[in-house]
């Protein structure tokens, strides 16, 4: 049997072989329900009761396209050579044939249908995901114009920047020149102003001494020490302290005349002024500095109040930059302690007491300056090589130096006090060691402070730092950091 696909809109009109037989049959559309075959006459029963005649023909049966008929009025002719039916069971065979052929047909175009559909939105799809690849590339061609102008510009600012700050340092470079130079001329200047001639020094008569002091009366007493008692007294309307040797005073007059020399031939803003003298009596006359020692003010006598630790930071600061002074002149002090520092109406901290200060020379040309003598000072804050060798360099300042520092941090005597401070540095508990009256003090800086000061109290004098590079490199600016504002502390004062 041969069955051919037809095309739903086209009615076609086919024959069929089978055996001897051949068929005829014009295609319905749509089968009603209600069609139904003749089982006994073999032949086939549309809706309006008309019957189907099935022809028998010997030849193979083909498909071949009739005129359009409507599908109500479709009949199925049979062949005249053949007056035979088809039975049932062939009927139902082709109609379910015809059937299933209509099906697939409905079928593929529906499955054409949506493939084309799909096919529609992807390349709609595709053609915005174009779109916007395209937009995305101009955007980010924009963006690398922008970038580049930026770039550009930027180039631009840093080149000018660069030229800015090579011409910043070029006038930096001149400037420090030119300080250099102004320091070097008013050091000169000053030399030649102190060491050539005295400076403004007055000598006075012992009558006006006693006038002055009320012939030495104990209410003005302000002070002792081991040469002699010092009064507060008034001498050309202005208020001075008068030191008078003491009778049998382990200092005398060779003392006195060093401490004339020095003190009337050096000037520096923190060197006590020396007003004039009374040789009658050994005595000397000073400015009076009315807040008295730095060792009165470390106990805090006479419920005075304590120094902040800015103020001590300062005043370390200005006797690092006088004892840098004096070495300059090859003069140690040689008795360096906080009652030998006085301070005046606003702290500014003043050197004092030179009886027993030297000038050092050089003992041979491969030696260093110094001076040999008998020890004199105070112990506790002596050089220990200079009490056993009894040679006085520079670095016997520098350690006792360091024991004062030792105790602006911690506001402890001075016996012990390396030890103390230098076992709290390594025990990693200093915090607990400075002085609670000094306020709160910066940890990192007053660590630094304290292995700065136990260098400086070293037991060996070539392990001592220099006072001028590396004592002075940390406290000044120090200094300028904590305590503020301009200062007139310098190294060559």
């Amino acid at each position: 049997m041969t069955l051919m696909t037809i095309s739903k809109e086209v009615e076609w009109t086919f024959t069929i072989s089978q055996g001897n037989e051949e068929i005829s049959i014009a295609p319905i559309n749509r089968l009603d329900e209600e069609g139904y075959a003749d089982e006994c006459k073999g032949s086939l029963r549309n809706p309006q009761g008309s019957s189907y005649t099935i022809p028998r023909c010997s030849s193979v049966g083909s498909l071949q396209p009739r005129p359009n008929m409507s599908t109500c009025d479709s009949t199925i002719t049979t062949s005249s050579c053949s007056g035979a039916t088809v039975d049932e069971s062939t009927h139902y065979t082709l109609y379910n044939q015809l059937q299933q052929v209509t099906e697939e047909a409905e079928s593929a175009n529906r499955e054409a249908l949506q493939e084309t559909l799909r096919r529609r939105k992807g390349e709609k799809y595709a053609t915005e995901a174009i779109c916007r690849a395209k937009a995305s590339e101009s955007l980010y061609a924009e963006e690398l114009k922008r970038r580049k102008e930026i770039e550009e510009v930027l180039a631009e600012e840093r080149e000018e920047l660069e030229k800015v700050k090579k011409e910043r340092d070029e006038m930096q470079m001149e400037r420090d020149s030119a300080l250099r130079e102004a320091k070097e001329l008013r050091r000169k200047q000053e030399v030649a102003s102190c060491m050539c001639m005295p400076l403004s020094f007055n000598e006075f008569s012992f009558s006006e001494i006693v006038e002055a002091t009320r012939n030495f009366d104990p209410s003005l007493e302000i002070g002792e020490g081991g040469y002699g008692n010092i009064y507060k007294g008034f001498l050309c309307c202005t208020q001075v302290a008068i030191k008078k040797l003491r009778s049998g005073a382990s200092q005398g007059p060779s003392e006195f005349q060093q401490e004339v020399h020095v003190l009337s031939r050096l000037k520096h803003p923190n060197l006590v002024k020396l007003i004039g003298s009374c040789p009658q009596v050994y005595a000397l006359i000073y400015e009076f500095l009315p807040n008295g020692s730095l060792e009165d003010r470390l106990s805090c006598k006479d419920n005075t109040p304590p120094l902040s630790w800015q103020t001590r930071v300062r005043i370390a600061t200005e006797l690092c930059s006088v004892l840098v002074f004096l070495h300059s002149h090859n003069i140690v002090h040689g008795d360096l302690k906080p009652a030998n520092v006085l301070l005046d109406a606003t702290f500014i901290s003043k050197l004092s007491d030179f009886g027993i200060s030297r000038i050092l020379h050089k003992i041979s040309s491969d030696t260093t300056l110094c001076h040999k003598t008998d020890p004199k000072g105070t112990l506790a804050y002596m050089d220990p090589e200079f009490f056993h060798t009894e040679v006085l360099t520079f670095k016997s300042d520098v350690y006792s130096f360091g024991i004062i520092l030792l105790q602006l941090l911690t506001g402890r005597p001075a016996f012990g006090i390396k030890k103390e401070v230098e076992y709290a540095i390594n025990a990693g508990n200093l915090k607990a060691l400075l002085d609670p009256l000094a306020g709160y003090w910066p940890f990192v800086q007053a660590e630094q402070l304290g292995r700065l000061a136990l260098k400086c109290c070293d037991m060996y004098r070539k392990c001592r730092p220099d006072l001028g590079s590396e004592v002075w490199q940390v406290l000044e600016p120090m200094r300028a950091t904590y305590y503020g504002g301009s200062s007139l502390i310098s190294l060559d004062s």
